[in-house]
């Protein structure tokens, strides 16, 4: 044999996937502009579950009915709080056998205001945020935003916004030193030049006028409050009640002369979800009873009654077991479950850190990550051979393009996923998500691809 014919059968390569697989490109392409649509509407975790629940409604699933046993082929689904899914196909097998879940989590790095956030400062009103998960605070300054949330009324009433979306409406900023002014700004660190109580967004600079003689305190912040009470009846006391978040306005776009990218704000890891959802919606005659998680709270660490730190899930796979007088010991014990959360793609802008023979590419596909954490693995979970084993013969027989990938070099930082919380339950688990490059910016970039990767994954699970 030569060298030439040994390196071909020793050695191992991951392809690009428009090269490998090359009838997948137009596939990719179409199940792009249908992920784009969703993720321009759903930019909340609130807007993720809503959504969701209008396909899952036309699909044929119905909410859950506590003890009530179904057919292989059923379709069901359960919303936690409104931020929170799961949603369930029947399987042919039984209940103790295990089941395949998916678990991603639809809630993305963003601005939240505080409880007291509306205050005037120099002829101009701010609201006053606190930022959610892990931003880079300079970049978010100079970007247009949009308001997303609810106002709760006295009575239990909910009211939605959603303001700088649509065409005509108003955004928002937060604003930043023009370069003649930014000598002593230049010279800080990236993390010092803009701090959180910084981040400031602009909503008015009209004063409120009115023919009396009195001195109006704060009229440009009584303005804001007149024109928000007109729209939405509320008041001030209201914010207390309220769940406001500012995301990017920018709406999902083509990236690149050749289109093959995908740019917006959320794909971490509403990239993943909407493959997860897709793929559950259409598991038809699954062998093994379904359950997709679409989770709150990850960027914060899960916690809270929304994410996969709290017991939601695990009440819900008793239930499951329940029904079907199954042990419920044995029926997590015997599961699947992966966590789809997004990986670091490789930068060539930024190549040093990353260990580039341990990293996912964009345009290779899926990556499949063994472990996370951060340096010697902490807050990880860490797969084991044979799942790995399982999970690579069922995309290999499937014939879906992957990759491995780790988060950057191993004393550069590092991240976690739900994983750890779900082997927690005694669940074999493993992540397998799409790299990301600008991963918590206001605008991520992915790779269509990839994308469509993730749900031949998916679908190739659930079969």
């Amino acid at each position: 044999m030569t060298a030439k014919e040994l390196q071909k059968e020793l050695t191992w390569e991951f392809p690009d996937v428009a090269k490998a697989a090359p009838d997948q490109v137009k596939e990719a392409y179409d199940f792009a502009e249908g992920y784009k649509d969703f993720l321009g509407k759903a930019k909340t975790e609130r807007e993720f579950t809503e959504e969701s629940v209008k396909l899952l409604d036309e699909a044929g699933y119905r909410p859950i009915e506590k003890g009530k046993t179904y057919q292989p082929g059923d379709k069901v689904y359960y919303v936690n709080r409104g931020k929170s899914l799961i949603m369930t196909t029947f399987g042919k097998k039984p209940m103790e056998e295990g089941l395949r879940l998916n678990a991603a989590h639809i809630d993305s790095p963003r601005l939240d205001l505080k409880a007291q956030p509306l205050f005037e400062k120099d002829g101009i009103a701010y609201f006053k945020p606190h930022y959610y998960g892990g931003i880079r605070k300079y970049q978010w300054v100079t970007v247009p935003l949009a308001m997303h949330g609810v106002f709760v009324k006295k009575d239990g009433s909910v009211i939605k916004l959603n303001v700088g979306e649509e065409p005509g409406d108003p955004m928002f900023l937060i604003t930043d030193l023009l370069p003649h002014l930014g000598a002593k700004q230049n010279g800080k660190k990236l993390t010092e030049a803009i701090t959180g109580e910084d981040l400031n967004i602009v909503v008015g600079s009209l004063p409120f006028v009115d023919d009396s003689d009195d001195k109006i305190k704060e009229p440009v912040k009584l303005k804001a409050l007149e024109l928000l009470h007109e729209k939405y009846g509320v008041t001030e006391r209201d914010f207390l009640r309220a769940e406001i978040e500012f995301v990017p306005a920018a709406k999902p776009v083509d990236i690149g002369f050749d289109r093959s990218m995908i740019g917006g704000y959320g794909q971490d890891d509403k990239v993943c979800a909407y493959p997860a959802l897709i793929a559950e919606i259409e598991a038809k005659d699954p062998e093994y009873t379904t359950v997709t998680v679409l989770t709150d709270k990850e960027e914060i660490g899960s916690e809270g009654n929304t994410g996969l730190n709290s017991d939601y899930m695990l009440h819900y796979i008793e239930d499951l077991a329940a029904a079907y007088r199954a042990d419920v010991r044995e029926v997590l014990r015997n599961s699947i479950c992966l966590s789809s959360d997004v990986g670091a793609a490789f930068d060539p802008t930024f190549p040093q850190v990353f260990e580039k023979n341990n990293s996912a590419f964009l345009g290779k596909g899926v990556s499949l990550i063994k472990y996370t954490g951060s340096r010697g693995k902490s807050g990880s979970n860490d797969a084991s051979a044979e799942l790995m084993n399982r999970i690579m013969n069922i995309l290999d027989d499937h014939n879906v393009m992957w990759q491995a990938g780790e988060l950057g070099k191993v004393d550069e930082g590092g991240g976690g996923t739900v994983a750890k919380f779900v082997a927690g339950k005694d669940i074999n688990v493993v992540d397998l998500g799409v790299p990301v490059l600008c991963m918590h910016s206001p605008f991520e970039l992915t790779s269509k691809m990839d994308v469509y990767s993730a749900y031949l994954a998916y679908k190739a699970f659930y079969d």
